[in-house]
Order: C-alpha cells, then structure tokens, then sequence
C-alpha cells in the first residue's frame, strides 16, 4: 500500500474506531472539513504537520498513520459508515515497516 492511501486508511480507520465525526475532527484540527474529506479519500497531500495535528486531535502518535493492516483486513477504497476494520500491527510495527519500505526506495535510487 502506497504511503497517501496508508495515511488516508489509518486516519479514517482511527477515526471511525472513535466514533467522531469528520467535522468535529476537521474542527479540532483547524481544518476544513472537505480537506479532511480529500485527505480520506487520498485526493489531498497533507505536510507532516498537519499530521501531526490531526494525530494529536485523535490522541494517538503519529505513527499510527503509517500502520500496515494485517492480511485479510480489507482496506479497498474508504471504509463503509460504521465499520470497524479489523487487527492492525502496532505502532511500532508500523513504524519498522515504513522505515524498511523507505530504505528499500533510498536503495534503488
């Protein structure tokens, strides 16, 4: 999984297990909410910072965003209203798989 579509994923995952909506997030952040919108539907390219924003107003570290879901977890397009995704790696997992994943591209480059 690409990294935008990995951030979108996480962040509507982690979103959704919450139950906040995309307005109460969008305003927590200081965000629009059709930006919010784009940013779950990999149309938008947030900076670090505005994850790390967006992370803080869910109360999680900004690793999470960069999660792999486990084998079997669908993850095609935006999650359905109400649903839950299934078991995902820990953050530190995560964190270990983007690293690896970006050395791997410093090394063909």
């Amino acid at each position: 999984m690409k990294a935008r579509a990995l951030v979108a994923w996480n962040v509507r995952r982690i979103r959704v297990d919450r139950g906040i909506p995309q307005e109460k997030l969008a305003r927590d952040t200081g965000i629009d909410r059709s930006y919010l919108a784009g940013l779950e539907r990999q149309s938008k390219n947030p900076t670090i910072d505005l994850l790390d924003r967006v992370a803080e107003s869910l109360g999680v570290h900004l690793s999470e965003f960069f999660v792999q879901p486990s084998k079997g977890v669908t993850t095609h397009g935006i999650l359905p209203k109400d649903d839950k995704p299934g078991p995902h790696l820990s953050p530190q997992e995560g964190l270990d798989n983007a690293l690896s994943a970006l050395a791997q591209e410093q090394k063909f480059d």
